[in-house]
């Protein structure tokens, strides 16, 4: 305890965006970011990463259509997935996206963990509960990571958080990728899971 995990972070490239399964990285660990599009993924990446336009912040929401791969100290990736869950988009895009997304989880066999961002004034959505279900299927880990808590006073924080563990959701991280607040404790969680 008490590391700066921070300074671990020497080197950052990013090195594909992956329309196929065949454009996937498959040779070392990964820790893949999912949210619904709008819960401040990118924000959040880019506030972990140190950089300001690593992870694009897109101005149409549900637009980002590639998996995104980032090398992190040339030892592991940070992968971004596509936002989902945002209406305005054709039932084509989305079917294309819910099989890019399969493949991925079906295929990666490196991916240590999902890190689920939702907007802590949101919580869990239909769309949520259809990537839990999707984890759930393919066997894959995940931890909830709520995003925006700036936005929320501590007690409402706290009641958001509390309604979660009433879920049954008990390992939850908030964060703020504006405010950089939950950085350390993001970065703490993502080596453990390395190492393990």
């Amino acid at each position: 305890m008490g590391e700066n995990y921070t300074r671990l972070i020497k080197t950052v490239e990013f090195k594909k965006a992956a329309y196929k399964k065949e454009d996937f990285f498959d040779d070392l660990p990964q820790i893949a970011f999912a949210g619904r599009s709008n819960c401040g993924k990118s924000t959040l990446i880019n506030a972990l990463l140190g950089r300001k336009k690593l992870a694009k912040v897109s101005s149409k929401p549900g637009y980002t259509r590639s998996i995104n791969f980032i090398l992190v100290n040339k030892s592991f990736y940070i992968v971004d997935l596509p936002g989902f869950g945002y209406a305005k988009i054709s039932k084509k895009i989305k079917s294309l996206w819910e099989k890019l997304l399969g493949d991925y989880f079906n295929y990666s066999k490196n991916l240590k963990i999902v890190l689920h961002l939702m907007d802590i004034r949101r919580l869990i959505t239909e769309k949520d509960k259809e990537l839990m279900d999707f984890l759930q299927y393919y066997n894959i880990p995940s931890i909830i990571v709520l995003t925006k808590i700036d936005k929320l006073s501590k007690n409402q924080r706290n009641n958001q958080v509390s309604k979660l563990k009433k879920q049954g959701f008990n390992d939850i991280i908030l964060t703020s990728g504006i405010k950089k607040i939950g950085i350390e404790e993001l970065w703490e969680k993502i080596f453990h899971i390395l190492e393990n």
